[in-house]
């Protein structure tokens, strides 16, 4: 049982490495799909706050609370009016 909880572990992990790195290519290359990587970080916070919880890492679960605040307001800046915000 421990193994698939290791294996399990391993998977937020690197799920989490995968799609922050394609989030912030994403909002980096500031393309019409750029705004598809706020989506990524978010799912990103999400498999990070799994992997945090599965290994006790409390300063990163507090990390990615923040940061899943700040990928909301993304999200909600560029979705909630169809075009990317002005700057």
């Amino acid at each position: 049982m421990e193994a698939s909880s290791g294996s399990m572990s391993a998977a937020m992990e690197w799920t989490g490495c995968f799609l922050g790195l394609t989030g912030a290519l994403l909002l980096a290359t500031n393309t019409r799909i750029s705004r598809w990587g706020w989506v990524a970080f978010l799912a990103s916070n999400a498999a990070w706050i799994g992997y945090s919880l599965s290994v006790g890492a409390h300063g990163l679960l507090l990390q990615q609370a923040g940061f899943t605040i700040t990928s909301m307001i993304g999200v909600a800046r560029w979705f909630g009016s169809g075009t990317a915000p002005n700057s």
